[in-house]
């Protein structure tokens, strides 16, 4: 739960400045020495005031780590700054390095924790550690606060900006490059704002504008409708969904009409109930930021439950629960409400009482009409955002005043991914309106985080061009990879799959009905494979998914087994397909029953009923995948970090099961 709602909220041009030769003497006051897991690295620490503005006492030391610029000595730097807030940066340096390839070849790269998270004296309650000692999440806040003390005021985002600034000053640049994603766009934001003259460029990487996030999550609210129409433009989802909207309005009403509940099949082949809500829905939507496959998913899903058939968003949401439990384990809790709950200007009067507050705040979301939030309510709105947290936290200061310094005029090349929904495109229109010269740069297929999870070269070409000082060419449009478009509709019995071309009655319809439930396998290890972030080596963990009616299967040892695994109701796939050898047992209560072996020419041959049949290579709906589009396609995993090698390493494997 923590970990959710923490995530749900919760995201480089010119010739080098002339420096003044005073680089060495002040790089003295960070003292960096090798990194012990890298060569390529160094690590060092910088000990900042708790307050910089000198008025309370205290100190915090920030841990870096720093990227030495290849050619001669850097007289710049890049900050690279991490989302959240409450994402530790230093995981991620070699990632960044590799997002800014050139770049960073005149210019030293910097990634550090900010204060409060990672190796930068993170902060930490016991509430969080211990939260079945408090009978709500609001008491837990509340507690988490107190144990924070007064000092829980300085991890505000403009508290940061004075460590950069710091950083800056003890490293001897004269200028910064600010590298930001998603939240890490809004401290690039405001340190442009404080610092203007220091500032060479901007690069910021799903917006956060500086008196953001919108503490109702309007825009996000708001992108909805569009999203779902662009992500079924161009006959994308033919056959399953006229109208997205439609469909996802007519589920919400009626779950919030009374509960719902689906059924959905675990990695050892039970069922389980699983409940489904309107605010599940929310949380699914946001998830799709980080995955093609799983807004491709959710479009079928929603279009299903809208049917009355309930089984792919069960399954959904049971997976999506279980890819989160493994996720966010550094994630730091405290230091994300400490900066939300204290900089965010909530719709309530942080002197009343926490029930007040959140009695403010509904008040406020009601009268802005049912139209702000269609096809969610209010209600899914409120429970989306921080205010049933921080309607308890302890406030001690007022409501932050609005932030309208200017943004520097500097190279800035402001990044938005089409089908955003944390920082969705109207938040990048927003702050590209206020720098004359910035380039804005709107990636189609493309969710957050767009230099880690762009499936062309069109984003990296554009961050290149604009330090070249050539034209950012906007991203051309075409088709949406096969791989991104919707799965058809399940269906909900045999007898209305069509049969393969060229047979005909139960055999045929058998014969089909095995090539869509090993797409469908594919397409939830794929999804199961990407969002967890399992591929990071060669070494493939053992990782058993439930079928969408009945049995399982398990990928390992390079091979699959399948026990009973059924995508159409009363038709089941057991056996085993590994490298060059496939052999499947087809059974089921409505199924022709039989056995079907892998060929040379990669086909499937056998028996169903009575009637031999073939089931050629292109028919096991696999070539989508793991074809050449796949194999090139960065899709992210939660971080959005190493995704590339996890799509090859898939694209091999399954190339080589399948093909």
């Amino acid at each position: 739960m923590l970990a959710a709602l923490a995530s749900a909220a919760c995201a480089w041009m010119c010739a080098p400045a002339v420096l003044e030769p005073v680089a060495s003497a002040a790089a003295a006051q960070i003292d960096f020495t090798p990194c012990g897991d890298t060569n390529d690295y160094a690590c060092g620490h910088l000990t900042v005031p708790l307050d910089p503005s000198g008025a309370s006492t205290g100190t915090i030391t920030l841990a870096m780590r720093r990227h030495r610029a290849p050619v001669g000595e850097a007289r710049s730097a890049i900050i690279a700054l991490a989302g959240g807030p409450g994402q530790p940066a230093l995981p991620f340096a070699e990632q960044f390095d590799e997002v800014l390839g050139p770049i960073a070849a005149t210019r030293d790269l910097i990634a550090f924790d900010q204060r409060g998270i990672g190796l930068s004296d993170p902060l930490s309650c016991h509430a969080f550690e211990r939260p079945s000692l408090y009978h709500s999440f609001g008491a837990l806040i509340a507690a988490c606060g107190d144990q924070l003390g007064p000092d829980r005021v300085f991890y505000t985002t403009a508290d940061t900006v004075a460590d950069i600034e710091a950083i800056r000053e003890a490293g001897g640049y004269e200028k910064l490059v600010l590298y930001g994603t998603s939240y890490g766009t809004k401290v690039a934001e405001e340190y442009a704002q404080a610092y203007p003259s220091h500032v060479e460029a901007l690069v910021l990487d799903s917006v956060v504008p500086p008196n953001g996030p919108e503490p109702l999550d309007r825009p996000t609210f708001a992108a909805v409708p569009r999203i779902l129409r662009e992500l079924c433009a161009r006959g994308a989802c033919a056959g399953i969904t006229a109208n997205p909207v439609a469909d996802l309005g007519r589920l919400v009403a009626r779950m919030d009409r009374g509960p719902l509940q689906g059924r959905a099949i675990d990695g050892e082949g039970n069922a389980q109930r699983v409940p489904l809500s309107s605010n599940g829905l929310v949380e699914l939507l946001l998830d799709g930021d980080f995955s093609p496959f799983l807004r491709a998913e959710f479009l079928t899903s929603v279009a299903a439950a809208a049917r009355r058939d309930t089984a792919p968003l069960a399954r959904l949401i049971n997976d999506l629960a279980h890819a989160e439990g493994e996720s966010q384990e550094d994630f730091d809790n405290p230091l994300y409400y400490a900066t939300t709950c204290e900089e965010q200007d909530f719709p309530f009067d942080r002197a009343s009482s926490p029930g007040a507050r959140l009695a403010q705040a509904a008040a406020a979301m009601r009268a802005l009409g049912a139209s702000a939030f269609a096809p969610f309510t209010a209600a899914n709105a409120l429970d989306l955002s921080d205010i049933p947290a921080c309607a308890y936290w302890p406030y001690t200061t007022p409501a932050p005043a609005p932030n309208d310094a200017p943004l520097p005029n500097v190279p800035t090349l402001i990044l938005s991914g089409a089908d955003d929904l944390r920082t969705p495109t109207a938040n990048a229109r927003e702050v590209a309106a206020e720098i004359p010269d910035a380039h804005l740069l709107v990636v189609p297929d493309t969710g957050h985080s767009v230099l880690s999870s762009d499936p062309t070269p069109c984003a990296s070409d554009a961050l290149q061009a604009l330090f070249a000082n050539k034209p950012v060419k906007p991203c051309p449009a075409g088709p949406t990879p096969a791989s991104f478009r919707p799965p058809p509709l399940p269906p909900v019995r045999l007898a209305l799959v069509s049969p393969t071309r060229g047979y005909a009655g139960l055999p045929g319809r058998t014969l089909h009905a095995v090539a869509l439930t090993l797409g469908d396998y594919v397409r939830q290890l794929v999804l199961e494979l990407t969002l967890s972030g399992s591929l990071e080596s060669e070494l493939l963990p053992k990782l058993r998914i439930g079928g969408l009616r009945a049995g399982w299967a398990q990928l390992g040892d390079g091979a699959i087994s399948l026990h009973g695994y059924s995508y159409v109701p009363g038709m089941t796939v057991s056996g085993t397909i590994k490298a060059g050898v496939e052999d499947l047992q087809i059974g089921g209560s409505s199924a022709a029953h039989g056995t079907l072996r892998g060929e040379a020419d990669k086909s499937l041959t056998g028996t169903l009923g009575t009637r031999h049949v073939v089931l050629p290579a292109g028919g096991l709906a696999t070539a989508a995948i793991v074809g050449d589009d796949a194999q090139e396609s960065p899709y992210s995993g939660a971080d959005g970090a190493g995704a590339g090698a996890r799509a090859r390493v898939l694209a091999g494997l399954l190339g080589s099961l399948f093909h």
